[in-house]
């Protein structure tokens, strides 16, 4: 694997943070949660933690496990239901142009025996075209600041369904008792460090993004 990609992926972890932290009021606060966390999970996937898929369960659920039960609580408690509506949804659209520099990480992942080619853009993985258009949304579907609900719907729809397939097919195509896809090159990658930071920061980010924006843009219409 070419020396670069794990800086191109650490700065767009460090990027996914920053933008996601601009479009908070609290964004000193939202860095520093967020900084721990990947912290965290970074000295965990560095001993190789990760690496050993078989266990049961699957150790991979110490790193998704957390931001699911945190997305889970921002939209069934008072306090994360207003920190989620006071979100700025035009940055949070901004921070789906990481999607592009995630997917060229996947593919020089598959290019050194890391991940299935299923999880790239020459297989089954059209996520690139989330972030090559989260500009074009951020820029085009915002009047006067004020979303337009019709197409940022539809844009977002869209993008959530491209991230769900790929999510589903990477973690299907983990070596473990139910794996379904990759038996010739299962998916590895993202158990070492950093990329663990995809499935443990991004991906939840982007999933919020999505949620957000569904909840904000439903208030609008109301």
């Amino acid at each position: 694997m070419p020396s670069f990609v794990p800086f191109i992926f650490i700065f767009t972890t460090l990027a996914t943070v920053e933008l996601f932290a601009r479009a908070s009021r609290v964004p000193m606060r939202v860095r520093l949660v967020l900084f721990a966390w990947i912290a965290l999970q970074g000295a965990i996937a560095a001993t190789g933690f990760y690496t050993d898929e078989m266990s049961v369960p699957p150790r991979i659920v110490m790193a998704i496990g957390p931001p699911l039960i945190a997305l889970v609580l921002l939209f069934t408690t008072a306090a994360g239901r207003r920190f989620v509506d006071s979100l700025d949804l035009r940055r949070l659209t901004w921070m789906h142009t990481v999607r592009v520099p995630v997917e060229l990480t996947l593919f020089w992942l598959f290019q050194a025996g890391l991940v299935p080619e299923l999880m790239t853009f020459e297989g089954a993985n059209f996520d690139i075209v989330s972030g090559l258009t989260a500009p074009v949304a951020a820029l085009l579907f915002f009047t006067n600041g004020r979303p337009r609900r019709g197409p940022l719907v539809a844009w977002n729809v869209i993008c959530l369904l491209l991230v769900i397939n790929i999510v589903t097919r990477g973690i299907l195509s983990v070596e473990t008792p139910f794996q379904q896809f990759g038996f010739d090159q299962p998916n590895s990658g993202l158990m070492l460090f950093p990329y663990l930071w995809l499935p443990a920061l991004i991906v939840p980010l982007v999933f919020l993004g999505h949620f957000v924006a569904f909840r904000q843009l439903r208030g609008a219409r109301a």
